[in-house]
């Protein structure tokens, strides 16, 4: 599991993502807007992005008033705000490869906000395209092994044609084709099985590993990413041991 997976999971153990629930939605509200003014329209059959931006607003139990609104948005038939997609890339504590995706109103607010956390937190943005080469979008699903039947997660992976299966001691990851994220995730609901998170996400070729003051600083990077209001999602490949994650997660719930 690479590490920003395992602080994820720590995170969403721990209850915080549901703390972060409203500015979750916001966020959510923004790419579907955006989704729906794109070529594909309201229409969800019709329209592959915005089929995915209600299935994650639905999965994190958004109310179908708020994406209807959302879609409403976009597609101009209520007043909004455009936003404008943005990618930026650069580097870490490390050398770790980031990739940070954003939905703006104002790019020249965003810009400098993004950079100086970067600055704030040993890394730098890059050009586009520097590290963009190193993920590959996929279907990724966590299960813990203690609350599901192995062998029914890898029949019904091998089922939806997912193209990995990974274990580690506490969990179980699928990671599938973007295109059979949906099956597999239909598949999950018709067993009734919980997913401990499931997501389709930039996967990294290869990971670095980081210890002390890098692995604190990389964490710190990426929380304050995932905190600023334009960005939809921060992407890296860094690696960092369960055991020193565990222990930086402890420290900060002490903070």
């Amino acid at each position: 599991m690479s590490g920003h997976s395992k602080w994820s999971t720590i995170k969403r153990k721990k209850g915080k993502m549901d703390a972060q629930r409203g500015k979750l939605f916001t966020k959510l509200i923004r790419v579907i807007t955006v989704a729906a003014r794109s070529g594909g329209g309201g229409d969800p059959e019709t329209n592959v992005k915005l089929k995915t931006a209600i299935l994650l607003a639905k999965e994190n139990n958004m109310p179908n008033e708020n994406i209807e609104r959302a879609i409403k948005r976009g597609t101009g038939e209520i007043e909004g705000v455009s936003y404008e997609e943005i990618v930026y890339e650069g580097y870490g504590p490390g050398g770790v490869a980031v990739l940070v995706e954003a939905l703006t109103d104002n790019k020249n607010r965003t810009t400098p906000e993004i950079r100086k956390i970067f600055s704030k937190n040993a890394g730098n943005l890059g050009e586009n395209g520097c590290v963009a080469w190193m993920f590959d979008k996929r279907g990724y699903f966590i299960f813990e092994k203690d609350k599901v039947d192995e062998d029914t997660i890898i029949d019904l992976a091998i089922e939806a044609e997912a193209e990995d299966v990974r274990t580690d001691k506490q969990n179980i990851e699928v990671i599938t084709l973007p295109e059979n994220y949906e099956r597999f995730n239909n598949l999950m609901k018709e067993h009734n099985i919980n997913c401990l998170l499931n997501e389709v996400t930039l996967i990294p070729k290869t990971t670095i590993d980081l210890e002390g003051k890098k692995a604190t600083q990389m964490l710190n990077l990426m929380e304050q990413l995932e905190d600023q209001d334009d960005v939809q999602k921060a992407y890296a490949n860094f690696n960092i041991a369960d055991e020193i994650m565990e222990e930086i997660s402890i420290s900060r719930d002490k903070s």
